[in-house]
């Protein structure tokens, strides 16, 4: 019970050295593992709110503002007020992150891949649900 943290540590550790060398092998140099949720989210749901990103990512409301900051300048994403309510800004893709999108499934696909790969459907899906127990 004591390697737990240890060990998810090690695996975020293996997770984030495979993705930048993916990057990298892609071109890639100025997009950091961080960014990746941030990316995730938005191709699932198109747009969102900053307070949207933190909660669906777990991240603190100032953590994300940083990446997506960081997001903006690369032009990955950009900024709308809402129509509706100008006290709101939504975060959008870009084309350049639309552009992206083949090599993010496919960098997703391949970490994926090799974090599982000794690992049954069945013993994955039961890792997924305690680790969101512990979340």
């Amino acid at each position: 019970m004591k390697q737990t943290l240890s060990l998810i540590s090690k695996i975020h550790e293996k997770g984030n050295k495979f993705i930048l060398q993916e990057l990298n092998s892609n071109g890639i140099t100025d997009l950091a593992p961080s960014h990746g949720d941030i990316l995730a989210m938005l191709y699932q749901h198109n747009k969102l709110t900053m307070k949207e990103i933190a909660e669906k990512i777990h991240r603190s409301k100032p953590t994300v503002t940083i990446l997506v900051a960081k997001l903006e300048k690369l032009g990955f994403v950009k900024r709308e007020k809402s129509s509706e309510d100008s006290r709101i800004t939504y975060i959008m893709l870009t084309s350049k992150s639309e552009d992206f999108k083949p090599i993010f499934e496919k960098i997703s696909k391949n970490l994926s891949k090799m974090l599982f790969k000794n690992l049954t459907n069945k013993e994955v899906q039961i890792l997924d649900e305690l680790l969101k127990k512990m979340i």
